[in-house]
C-alpha cells in the first residue's frame, strides 16, 4: 500500500469502509473522486468495533461486489487487509478517544469508539491520505475521527458528506438489508421523529428536553420501534445544552431498534 501510495498524484483521498457498500458509500466515493486527484478505498470488516451479541457474523459485506462498486466509482487502489494483518499477535496499543467516546453511542456500546479510532488510525497509517471522507449519518464517529486527526496531528482533512436517504427519508445503512418489508416501512419513523423535532425548533422551541420528549413520543407511536436514546446536544462539544439552545442550533441524534436491527440517525436543528 505504501509503495502504491508513492505513485499516486496528490491530494490522495481515502474512503474507509466496513464493506456492504450501498448508495451512501457511493456518495462518499463520488465526493472523494471530486476532491482528490487519487482515491483509495478500504475494505475491512473490523471485528473489534462489534460488541458481544452484535451483528458481526451477519454483516452484509460481499467482497467481490464491494470491489466492483469501488471499481465502477473510479477508485485507484483498494486496501483490503486481513484481520491478522491489522491485528498481529502482541498488538496491544489502542487510541483512547476521550470523553466523547463514552456518551451516546459510546455509552450504549462500550469500547466501540476506542476500536473505531484505533482502526482508523491504522488505516490512515497504511493509506497516508491527504483527505478522508466520512458520512454525516454517523455523526459521533465523524467527530471522533475529526478530533483524532487534529489532536494526533495526522495532517489529514476529514471531509463530511451529507447523509443519503431513500425516497421516504430513511438514512441508507448496510443494516437495512436485515429488515423485513414491514420493518423497512417502520424504519421511516426514525427520520420522522427528527423532522418533528426540527419543526418544533423552527417554531422557536429552545428547550432540549422538550425536543427530546417530542422525538420519544414519535418513536413510541411505532409498535415495531424501540428507542435506545434521543438526544439534542451541542454539535461542537457533543454535550447537553446547559440552558436554552442558542439560535446557532443543535444536533438531534437518535438510536432506534426496529425489530432486532439497530439504526442511528441525526439532524442539525438550525
Amino acid at each position: 500500500m505504501h509503495a502504491a501510495r508513492l505513485c499516486m498524484q496528490s491530494p490522495v483521498a481515502v474512503v474507509p469502509t466496513l464493506g456492504g457498500l450501498h448508495a451512501g458509500h457511493k456518495a462518499l466515493l463520488h465526493a472523494a473522486r471530486k476532491g482528490g486527484e487519487s482515491v483509495v478505498g478500504t475494505l475491512f470488516l473490523n471485528p473489534k468495533q462489534f460488541g458481544e451479541n452484535e451483528d458481526l457474523a451477519r454483516y452484509p459485506a460481499d467482497h467481490e461486489r464491494d470491489l466492483g462498486i469501488m471499481r465502477s466509482a473510479g477508485v485507484d487502489a483498494v486496501f483490503a487487509p486481513s484481520v491478522d494483518e491489522m491485528y498481529p499477535p502482541g498488538d496491544a496499543f489502542t487510541v483512547n478517544p476521550g470523553p466523547i467516546g463514552d456518551v451516546l453511542e459510546g455509552a450504549q456500546r462500550p469500547g466501540h469508539f476506542r476500536a473505531v479510532a484505533t482502526v482508523v488510525a491504522k488505516l490512515f497509517s497504511a493509506t497516508r491520505p491527504d483527505l478522508a471522507y466520512f458520512g454525516q449519518k454517523d455523526a459521533q464517529q465523524l467527530e471522533v475521527v475529526r478530533r483524532m486527526a487534529h489532536d494526533l496531528r495526522f495532517e489529514i482533512d476529514v471531509v463530511p458528506v451529507e447523509t443519503v436517504r431513500d425516497e421516504n427519508g430513511v438514512a441508507l445503512s448496510s443494516r437495512l438489508a436485515y429488515l423485513s418489508e414491514n420493518e423497512r416501512v417502520a424504519a421511516e419513523i426514525v427520520y420522522a421523529s427528527l423532522c418533528s423535532a426540527r419543526d418544533r425548533w423552527t417554531g422557536r422551541e429552545r428547550a432540549a428536553s422538550a425536543l427530546e420528549s417530542d422525538i420519544r413520543t414519535v418513536i413510541q407511536s411505532e409498535p415495531l420501534a424501540t428507542l435506545d436514546y434521543a438526544a439534542v446536544i451541542d454539535p461542537e462539544t457533543f454535550e447537553p445544552h446547559g440552558g436554552p439552545i442558542p439560535d446557532t442550533g443543535a444536533l438531534a441524534l437518535v438510536a432506534v431498534r426496529i425489530g432486532t436491527t439497530r439504526l442511528i440517525d441525526n439532524l442539525r436543528l438550525n
